[in-house]
């Protein structure tokens, strides 16, 4: 498996509506340990995720269900490769 940081910028004016769906969706993957830690920036321009996934192609298979994506939400996503070292949840 490998980690991912995923960064997304909001398109303004359709984000809120949308946010209780994106939560959802990703409340969901976290409960099925795909999503470590996700959150808004403080700006609220948009958000970072950490997900976990078996390569990239799969991670897009998961991002691009995203319902801020799905519905046009997201003015910009940017997918980097991460890998843990040091953190209370991170294993030798």
């Amino acid at each position: 498996m490998a980690w991912f940081l995923v960064e997304i910028r909001y398109v303004q004016e359709k984000y809120g509506a949308v946010r209780p769906a994106h939560r959802e969706f990703l409340q969901k993957h976290a409960d099925a340990g795909t999503v470590l830690v996700a959150g808004p920036l403080t700006d609220d321009t948009g958000g970072v995720t950490l997900y976990q996934a078996e390569d990239e192609a799969a991670l897009y298979e998961i991002i691009n269900q995203d319902p801020y994506y799905l519905e046009g939400a997201v003015a910009e996503r940017t997918v980097r490769g991460f890998k843990p070292t040091i953190g209370s949840w991170v294993t030798p």
